[in-house]
């Protein structure tokens, strides 16, 4: 899948996904917030300027979110997001009251859709980890001028091969067939058994 796959997705699978920024003493804050519009460069959303989600979003700049769709835990799919928004005023307001009609259940009136305004989230990083498959599948993706993080756990050239770590991961998602051996990133859980178990200290943490 590529971003704007992904973001499709959190827009029309997901679309109610839990938000979280900081306040004024650094402490986190959630809500919920649902993703209005997808597209290439980024999300949209909106919020009411009396509320303080909105002094929040004008106060850093920055917003995380996580969406989750399944049944249960070994059905679902999550995606997380994380990264700059800025504010693009009432302009967008009728395309996305258009395309999400249930807004107008919330605020009736002209009068009342006056208190709305429009955000983007256009640039920052974020994941895809879908659980319902065996092994599991996961990968990281970039957008704007973000560049894709790496991190988990990297098997460096300190490793012997003694393959002490083969029955601690749970995904079965070492490569051993050479050496050093080779974490298969996209089924990784980042749980850490290999990084506690390796006798050589040949495992790396990232990020």
């Amino acid at each position: 899948m590529n971003t704007k796959e992904v973001f499709d997705y959190l827009q029309q699978q997901i679309h109610t996904v839990i938000a979280a920024t900081v306040d004024t003493g650094g402490l986190p804050v959630t809500c919920a917030i649902d993703i209005m519009d997808a597209g290439e460069t980024g999300l949209s959303f909106l919020t009411a300027k009396g509320k303080g989600f909105y002094n929040r979003l004008k106060q850093t700049g920055y917003l995380a979110l996580t969406g989750i769709k399944g049944e249960d835990t070994l059905s679902c799919v999550a995606v997380s997001v994380r990264g700059k928004v800025k504010e693009l005023g009432s302009g967008p307001l009728p395309t996305l009251l258009q395309k999400n009609p249930y807004m107008k259940e919330i605020y009736p009136t002209p009068e009342s859709q006056r208190a709305l305004t429009v955000f983007t989230l256009y640039e920052g990083t974020g994941e895809w980890f879908d659980l319902s498959k065996k092994p599991v599948e996961r990968f990281s993706f970039a957008f704007g001028k973000a560049e894709r993080e790496h991190d988990g756990y990297l098997i460096t050239n300190a490793c012997t091969g003694c393959r002490a770590c083969e029955t601690a991961c749970p995904q079965s998602c070492i490569d051993f067939s050479i050496t050093p051996a080779l974490i298969r990133q996209e089924h990784c859980l980042r749980c850490g058994n290999c990084y506690e178990i390796c006798p050589a200290k040949a495992v790396e943490r990232r990020g």
